[in-house]
């Protein structure tokens, strides 16, 4: 585990919304597109032991090409994968236990749906708020309500970490959210289900550097 700068561009592993891409081919798709971070996503019953198995191999891939590894929900796999740090949703462990499982120059990302579930959290020992979904998602069973622009740019100007929003972001959209003061995406379905992943994570590479450089333009 080695500290590094909070990422722009997450994509996250996906194996349940389609069939044609392991968790390795998509984080092999997402270093080679231009991505900082990957997030490994796995909800489906596994044991710790094929979860830490899988996250090594990735990790491996993302150390050669020097970006970072996250792993959802599980701080203890992140730990013994020696991953960059670990995405916790709202049922998942407590940041002050994550922290002092990963020390402190891990990543820690939190979820958040809404406002108040974003400012109960903020002051805690996280690097970053996971916003969203902001134009609603395809990749949960039990979605929250679309966040949308407006509730996104309030927890972006009110937060005092920075914001990644999540939530059927695609490169058309990814202006608007950095426009909103997102510090960075994280992408699911329109890189895991596209024909051609690389090229989806390019598209979004782009997007995501013209709105950044506009924005510091202004």
């Amino acid at each position: 585990m080695r500290g590094v700068s909070l990422p722009r561009l997450h994509i996250l592993t996906d194996e349940t919304v389609q069939s044609r891409w392991s968790h390795l081919d998509i984080a092999r798709y997402a270093a080679a597109g231009g991505a900082d971070a990957v997030q490994y996503r796995e909800k489906r019953p596994r044991t710790t032991r094929e979860l830490v198995e899988t996250a090594r191999a990735i990790r491996e891939l993302c150390e050669a090409r020097g970006i970072a590894l996250i792993v959802d929900d599980r701080a203890d796999v992140a730990l013994a994968a020696g991953a960059h740090g670990v995405h916790l949703g709202r049922d998942d462990l407590d940041s002050d236990t994550a922290r002092r499982i990963l020390g402190p120059g891990a990543l820690i990302g939190r979820t958040a749906n809404s406002y108040e579930e974003a400012a109960a959290v903020w002051g805690g020992p996280i690097d970053y708020l996971g916003v969203g979904p902001v134009f609603g998602t395809s990749t949960k069973a039990n979605p929250a309500p679309a966040l949308g622009l407006e509730a996104l740019a309030r927890i972006c100007r009110d937060a005092p970490v920075p914001v990644i929003a999540i939530g059927s972001i695609t490169p058309e959209r990814i202006p608007e959210v950095i426009a909103a003061g997102a510090h960075g995406v994280a992408v699911v379905s329109a890189v895991v289900c596209a024909d051609d992943p690389a090229e989806a994570v390019r598209a979004c590479r782009r997007a995501l550097d013209a709105a950044l450089a506009e924005r510091s333009a202004r």
